[in-house]
This record gives structure tokens, C-alpha cells and sequence, in this order.
């Protein structure tokens, strides 16, 4: 009798608290659905549930955006699992290593990492607050964790601009301003980036924070909550094909377990969904993937509308879709999915602890060797994911060779690692590192190759057997900076270099690079060798200690000679020893430039190279005065007949001066035939007349893959001689996204494709691969006093394929 009045006092407080906490209806002061809250509203109502009901939720802030908007997680349990949470943490993730005695389901629930599939957070809203009153049964045995909004930026951007020029009321009309965004919409976080192919490349400030939470608690079950058109239905799990072959079957299965349990409430509402279509399982950089491939059971969630849906329009059928109605169902998928999870907690803890069990891949090692930067950034890239590596100082190995495309060997004297399977990330290193994953559908959303050793520029090696690491040491860069000498020199070949080369500019010191290589008192030194001397920098008494700071901060290796007379190649003084000038450097934004490309620029700007960059926007670039810049930088994009014969004249005009263009992608376009420079886009060879057959209907996206190049990594060769290469080898594996190809220039072709274009990774289709035959990927052509620089493929790309920053550097410095 004493317990049955205990559990019901219990019971009672329980749902007087419920009772006690306001919805976010009552808390906001609007009915959810009918506005869209802001940040720091949302913010504040879960701050408030974690006040109000303190043991069943707690709240953390995991770091800040970019625009200093707080970033949280809300872990949502009952009181018991709260008050110990971290108990239920380390337990959990003993099972990574085989032990451990977990009993408690682990959900993940991620929200509005688009920032104009704004649902998400209203939908959080109500799910937190569903969860800590109604549907508290499901806590008992899970630990719900809730992040309310992964791109507040991009979310604010949207909810601001919406909230601005909405009608009152608001218009259903699609053709109203409140459902047409600018260039710069919500979808994006503040350097244009999205976050959603960031997971894997942890390039932005919001996933490198993240993803030390994830890591944290690698959960059984992640939800990626997104929007699309207007006119789709719900999409839920199962996924669609490809799906990657590490994928197990359990995960599969469990996947079509939760879209049966979605299912059934939808069917109960007539509300209309599909699965199955569109949205595969292979890109590894995907809120759904990437935990995939760390144990999870990733999915996403899709709900039609985004940033054109507003808080109602009218459907291509003459429905109407309103935000109440995107919130019901992202909340019911949301609640089903803590639902199963709850039922299935035993299932998912075995599960899991087989994920970390069953790891048997093919290659057991992945043996790398090459410029010592190069590897450094990759192994930041692994830390931050919690990778195992070792250090190789001396041996050869055997394996699959990744710059031949068959078996070979590495030998290594120093600057070695290695990065084996047989580790709790065995598998997200396989994907990672792979040659070539295995792709069993042609039709896919996504880039088909990603693997790190082409992304870096490394040679490696992909071993069969298990390779033990050694230990290097200190390898520290020793500087030999002597005050009397007449000149400092510096190699070049990475990133870290650039960076180092832009400090030293914007310290006013005056920085030479040499056109041929040279060897002076014994030492061997290659073009793009940097040559600081102390004639040049006379007038700053402090250049010395200038130098030796920024050289520290850099870790960079300086050499101190006391002559500029050379043993052989050109002395100091040479004509091909020139200057390097201070580039003054502006980048077109807006109308005919892609966001994300832009975005890319921007980034690598002021958060790689850390040096200025003034944004020009479309509006007004008409009325800029050029001639206060060095550099023009095109983004790019669709220009179409952006630039007319005045502007065009101007242009060139400005070019012939001593301007240099850098026209990326799509801007080439802008540029290339009758207007007067050397590019012209390559034509299509004519296929030989045979008798077609009608394809059926169905058929007709497959058969258009023929010409499509999904993300597929192309062997190119080099001229290293050329400045826009200056710091490479002799081949370069580029990262083609598309089958735009260009001629080869009358010269200055520094990087291009031969006769062979069969991709050494992805999918490339059989018409693409003909057309992009003897085509450029990297050249310069010389303009009068000018440059005009084209880049075909992305150097850039999602700030991921690290081998490609140096000939972006190089444009911006070497190239005069």
C-alpha cells in the first residue's frame, strides 16, 4: 500500500509539472505556426524548459556561429537518466570497444541545418516540449538529444528577411516578394557554405564544434530534419539506392522499421509521403551518412516547402500548404522516431556494439607519404574526427597504388603515416580513404568520389596487411635566421606557405619568388622558392625580428645566405627573380555568381589565407573604378550575356593595363569565342549516323547520365614550369564536377587532360568522358600588361580538396 501511494504522489507531481510547463504557443505569445521565431526566441523558451523542469532536460551551449549566435543541445530524459547522464555516456561508448552493458537508447534529432527550411525549429519546439509532457513514457529507457537549430545564421538571415516583407496577412500567392528569396537566402550558413556537406570536411566553425559533441556520444539513431519543394510530399526512410557497402543489413532493416511506424501515422492523417527515391546513402559528408558510417542509424527527413513556402502558399495542384501543416509532420516523424528507439533499445544497443565488432575491409592499411604540410593537414582532419594515425620515418610498402591505379609500392625516408582499419573508426576510415568506393547506382545526389589521398595530394598506398607505426620524433622545423645575411629563403609548395606569404605582405616585408631553380652554397631550392632580402626591406628596422616571429608562427624552415651569387640557376638580381606585388584583391558577389561558389572564395579568404578581399556586389560593380585593384576574381555561376560590349571593352581594357582576371567555372563562359580572349569551349565531337532506337520513357535519366561527370576524380598532367603550378609534381588529381571542357590555350596550359579520361574514382559517364578528352583544367593566357587566369575545375570545392589551394595561391601570387 505504501509503494502504490508513493508511485501515485509520484504520478501526480509529475503531471502537475506538466501541467505547469507552457507550450510554445503560450510561451512565445503567438500560436506556433503562425510566425517564424527568431534565434534568440527560440533560445529562450528552451532555456526557460530547462528552468522549469530541470531533471528532465538539461541544456548546453556547444559553442557560437560565425555571427555569435549561440549554438545548443538540449538532452531530454527521464529525471533518473538526467541525473546520470554521464554514467549512461560512458557506458554507451564501451561499446565501441567491445564492453559495456548499455540499456539506453541514444536519439539524435538535429535540426535546420538549411537555414531556410525553417520548419525544423518550430517543429523542435513542440517536439521538446510533446516529449517532457505527454510522451514522457518513451524516456524511461532513452536520452533524447535535441539540437534546436544547426544554422541559427542561416536561419535568422531567412526568418529576418521573411518576417520584412511578408504581406499582412500573408500572401498564399507564389508570385508574392515573401516567397521569393534573393540571392543570398536563408539556406546557407554566413560564409555560404553548406553544412549539410560538411559533416565529413568539418571546414566550418559550426561542424567543428559539433562534431566534439558527436563524438561525445556516437548515438544509436540520428535525424537530419530538411525541406524541399513546395509541390513534394513527406520523403522518410528507407533510403534510396546507392547504398554504400559498409551499410549493414541491420541498419537497412531498422531503417524500414521506422518508416513502417511513420508510415501509420501518416496513413491516419491522409497525409501523402514517399521513400525509397531521390535521397541515397553514399556521399559521406551527410547528416544522414556520416553517421552512418560512425554506427548510427542515419536518416533524413524531407518536408516540402523551404524558404519559398512561407507561412502558406498555394501548391502546383491548388492545395494549401502552411507552416502549421509542415510542423505536424516533421513533429510526428520526430516523435516516431524516439518511439521505436524506445522499443527497441536492447536491438540497437547489440547492434551497435556489432558495428564496432564486425569490421573486416579489404584494405587494413593506408600507408601515405609526401610535403610534410600536406600531411599535417590531414592529420588535423583526423584528430578533430578522432582517428587513430602513426608516424612512417623509413620503409617501402606494398599495395594498391593510388597515382597508378593498380598495385604498387611507396617508399618512405621520412614525412610517412599511416591510418589502419582495425580501429574503433575502421569503418568511416574506409570510406574516407578508399581508391574508388563501390557505386551500385549510377543515379545519385552527390559528388562519387572523395578519397582523402587524392584530396590532399599524397602518394599512397592502400595495404592488405597491417602496417605498425613508428616514431619520428621531433620534427619541428628548425629556422636558421641570421641577422647578417643577405638574403632568406623559403620553399614553396602547400598552403601553410601561402599563408606565410600573406603574412609577410601585409607586414609591409617585401617578398621576391624565383621563375627557375637554383642551388646556392650547396642547397637545392625549386621555382616558387621564396626570397626575402634585406636590400629590399632596408627600410624597416625591424624586418629581422619581424621575420622570425612570423616564421615561428608558421613553422616554416628558413635558410640564411650570405650572397645573392648563385652556383647555378639565376642570381638574385635576375629579371626571373622578380617581386612579388601586393595584391589588391576584389571578388564579384550577387546576381550571375553561384552563393556556394562565392561562399567557397570568401572563405578561403578569411579563414584559410587570412588576407583581405573586398566584396563587390553585382548592384554596383558597374560604377567600381578597377584600376584601385591588382586582381578580379569571377565566381562561378551563370553569367550568360552578363557582361555587354562596354563593359566588356573595359574590361579588357583593364586587363591590358596590368589587371589579372581569375574567371572560375562558369564565368569562363563570360569571356571565352568572339570576345576576345584565348579560351573557347571545346566542341563536341560528332557521333558517327547509326539507327537509334527509341528508348522508352522511363529510361530517360539513365540514358542522360551518358554525358553527366557526377564528382569524379580525373589523373591530369602538369607543366610545373608554368607559375600556376609552381610547387607541384608533374600529375595533379583533380576533382571534376561536370563535363564543361575548353580547349587547349595557345600556350599557358599549366594543367589539363590528356587522351585517357577514364576517372580513377566515380562515376563518369561514356559521352562526358569523350568530351572532356585533351581539354584545360588550369591555364593563363597573357593579356598586354595583364593576365586573364582560368580555372575549368574547382580548386575550392566545399574547402575540402586541399591539393588544389596551392594553384589558387599561385594564381593570386605567383602569376604576374
Amino acid at each position: 500500500m505504501t509503494r502504490f501511494l508513493f508511485l501515485a504522489a509520484f504520478l501526480f507531481a509529475l503531471s502537475s509539472t506538466s501541467q505547469q510547463l507552457k507550450s510554445p504557443s503560450e510561451f512565445l505569445g503567438y500560436e506556433l505556426g503562425t510566425e517564424f521565431t527568431r534565434h534568440h526566441e527560440v533560445v529562450d523558451y528552451y532555456e526557460y524548459l530547462a528552468e522549469a523542469a530541470p531533471d528532465r532536460i538539461k541544456l548546453t551551449v556547444y559553442g557560437q556561429t560565425n555571427e555569435r549566435r549561440p549554438l545548443l543541445l538540449a538532452y531530454v530524459s527521464s529525471p533518473d537518466n538526467i541525473a546520470n547522464l554521464e554514467t549512461i555516456r560512458q557506458e554507451h561508448l564501451k561499446s565501441t570497444k567491445g564492453g559495456g552493458n548499455s540499456e539506453k537508447a541514444i536519439v539524435w534529432l538535429s535540426y535546420n541545418v538549411h537555414g531556410n527550411e525553417s520548419v525544423s525549429t518550430e517543429a523542435s519546439m513542440k517536439t521538446i516540449y510533446e516529449l517532457l509532457t505527454s510522451k514522457g513514457s518513451y524516456l524511461e529507457n532513452t536520452v533524447v538529444i535535441m539540437d534546436p537549430c544547426v544554422n541559427p545564421d542561416g536561419r535568422d538571415r531567412y526568418s529576418n528577411w521573411y518576417n520584412q516583407y511578408k504581406n499582412t496577412p500573408h500572401q498564399l500567392d507564389p508570385n508574392s516578394k515573401e516567397h521569393n528569396e534573393g540571392w543570398w537566402n536563408g539556406r546557407s550558413n554566413h560564409y555560404m557554405f553548406d553544412l549539410n556537406r560538411d559533416w565529413a570536411w568539418l571546414t566550418q566553425v559550426e561542424s567543428q564544434q559539433r562534431i566534439k559533441k558527436f563524438n561525445d556520444w556516437l548515438p544509436h539513431v540520428h535525424v537530419d530534419f530538411h525541406e524541399q519543394g513546395v509541390d513534394n510530399p513527406y520523403y522518410f526512410a528507407p533510403a534510396a539506392e546507392p547504398y554504400h557497402e559498409v551499410i549493414t543489413d541491420f541498419q537497412r532493416d531498422f531503417q524500414i522499421t521506422l518508416g513502417k511506424n511513420h508510415a501509420k501515422y501518416f496513413d491516419a492523417n491522409g497525409w501523402f509521403y514517399f521513400t525509397k527515391e531521390v535521397f541515397d546513402l553514399f556521399y559521406p559528408s551527410y547528416g544522414d551518412t556520416f553517421p552512418i558510417y560512425n554506427g548510427s542509424i542515419g536518416m533524413t527527413y524531407e518536408q516540402g516547402g523551404s524558404g519559398r513556402a512561407g507561412l502558406g502558399i498555394i501548391t502546383g495542384i491548388g492545395d494549401t500548404l502552411t507552416l502549421k501543416d509542415r510542423i505536424a509532420h516533421h513533429f510526428t516523424t520526430g516523435l516516431s522516431t524516439v518511439e521505436v528507439s524506445s522499443q527497441n533499445a536492447k536491438k540497437l544497443n547489440e547492434e551497435f556494439k556489432k558495428f564496432y565488432q564486425n569490421q573486416n575491409f579489404k584494405y587494413k592499411s593506408y600507408v601515405l607519404k609526401g610535403n610534410k604540410d600536406k600531411l599535417d593537414a590531414l592529420k588535423s582532419l583526423l584528430e578533430k574526427h578522432e582517428i587513430q594515425f602513426g608516424d612512417l620515418s623509413s620503409g617501402s610498402y606494398k599495395g594498391h597504388a593510388y597515382g597508378s591505379g593498380s598495385n604498387g609500392n611507396v617508399s618512405i625516408d621520412k614525412n610517412g603515416m599511416v591510418v589502419s582499419t582495425n580501429q574503433p573508426k575502421g569503418t568511416l576510415v574506409q570510406v574516407l580513404f578508399e581508391p574508388n568506393a563501390k557505386l551500385t547506382d549510377s543515379l545519385t545526389y552527390d559528388i562519387t568520389a572523395w578519397s582523402l589521398p587524392y584530396a590532399y595530394g599524397l602518394e599512397a598506398i592502400a595495404s592488405t596487411s597491417l602496417v605498425a607505426p613508428q616514431n619520428n620524433g621531433d620534427v619541428t622545423p628548425k629556422s636558421m635566421i641570421d641577422p647578417d645575411s643577405y638574403a632568406y629563403l623559403t620553399d614553396w609548395n602547400s598552403l601553410k606557405d601561402a599563408k606565410f606569404l600573406a603574412e609577410l605582405i601585409k607586414k609591409g616585408i617585401r617578398v621576391r619568388k624565383t621563375d627557375h631553380p637554383f642551388s646556392i652554397e650547396g642547397k637545392s631550392f625549386e621555382r616558387g622558392t621564396l626570397i626575402i632580402t634585406k636590400g629590399d626591406n632596408a627600410h624597416d628596422p625591424n624586418f629581422v625580428r619581424k621575420l622570425q616571429t612570423i616564421s615561428a608562427t608558421y613553422q616554416k624552415e628558413i635558410v640564411s645566405t650570405r650572397t645573392g651569387f648563385v652556383d647555378s640557376g639565376k642570381d638574385f638580381g635576375s629579371s626571373y627573380v622578380q617581386m612579388i606585388a601586393e595584391p589588391k584583391i576584389a571578388v564579384l558577389s550577387g546576381g550571375p555568381t553561384s552563393t556556394l561558389r562565392f561562399g567557397e572564395i570568401w572563405h578561403f579568404f578569411e579563414q584559410q589565407l587570412y588576407y583581405p578581399v573586398t566584396v563587390i556586389d553585382d548592384d554596383y560593380a558597374k560604377r567600381v573604378d578597377l584600376a584601385k585593384y591588382t586582381i578580379l576574381i569571377l565566381p562561378d555561376g551563370r553569367y550568360g550575356n552578363y557582361f555587354n560590349e562596354d563593359q566588356l571593352s573595359e574590361l579588357k581594357d583593364w586587363v591590358r593595363k596590368g589587371g589579372k582576371i581569375i574567371a572560375m567555372g562558369g564565368a569562363i563562359s563570360a569571356l571565352d569565342g568572339e570576345k576576345g580572349f584565348g579560351i573557347k569551349t571545346k566542341e563536341k565531337e560528332k557521333e558517327t549516323e547509326q539507327t537509334h532506337i527509341p528508348l522508352p520513357y522511363e529510361d530517360a535519366e539513365r540514358e542522360q547520365i551518358k554525358d553527366a561527370i557526377t564528382g569524379a576524380v580525373f589523373k591530369t598532367k602538369v607543366d610545373n614550369t608554368h607559375p600556376l603550378a609552381y610547387g607541384y609534381g608533374t600529375d595533379y588529381f583533380t576533382l571534376k564536377l561536370g563535363s564543361s571542357s575548353y580547349d587547349y590555350l595557345d600556350g599557358g596550359n599549366a594543367v589539363y587532360i590528356e587522351d585517357s579520361t577514364k576517372p580513377f574514382s566515380g562515376f563518369a559517364g561514356s559521352k562526358a568522358q569523350k568530351k572532356i578528352s585533351k581539354s584545360l583544367i588550369y591555364g593563363s593566357e597573357q593579356f598586354g600588361r595583364g593576365q586573364v587566369i582560368y580555372m575549368v575545375d574547382n580548386p575550392l570545392f566545399r574547402g575540402f580538396w586541399e591539393n588544389g589551394k596551392l594553384f589558387f595561391a599561385n594564381a593570386l601570387f605567383m602569376v604576374n
